[in-house]
């Protein structure tokens, strides 16, 4: 099994920045794409984006696009979302997740599907004021 322990989150005023990290448990991290997606209070989980095993690609939601950038380091089984110009609609609850280790990296919405992931983080707070 795979766990997963975000922190980083916070209360910032909008147009600022924050760093989200996401700390993983498990010897097959590397073999799996692993999405950041975000709750608001009585909204549906929203994916935000995604990276491929390597890092070398990523799949960002059209909502954060531009603003937000995905980075994973394997060797310490770690995954980031630096997240700027941070307006009020950016708050919520942010959780990391880990796909199965089979799952092909599509570069598609088919990475943002939340029945795509196996292993879900307890999610970390981000509030913006306005």
């Amino acid at each position: 099994q795979v766990q997963l322990v975000e922190f980083g989150g916070g209360l910032v005023q909008a147009g600022g920045s924050l760093r989200l990290s996401c700390a993983a448990s498990g010897r097959s991290f590397s073999s799996r794409t692993m999405g950041w997606f975000r709750q608001a209070p009585g909204k549906a989980r929203e994916f935000v984006g995604a990276i491929s095993r390597s890092g070398g690609s990523t799949y960002y939601a059209d909502s954060v696009k531009g603003r937000f950038t995905i980075s994973r380091d394997n060797a310490n089984l770690a995954v980031y979302l630096q997240m700027n110009s941070l307006n009020a609609a950016d708050t919520a609850t942010y959780y990391c997740a880990a796909a199965a280790r089979s799952r092909i990296w599509y570069g598609s919405s088919s990475d943002g599907a939340p029945s795509a992931y196996e292993y879900w983080g307890q999610g970390t707070q981000v509030t913006v004021s306005s």
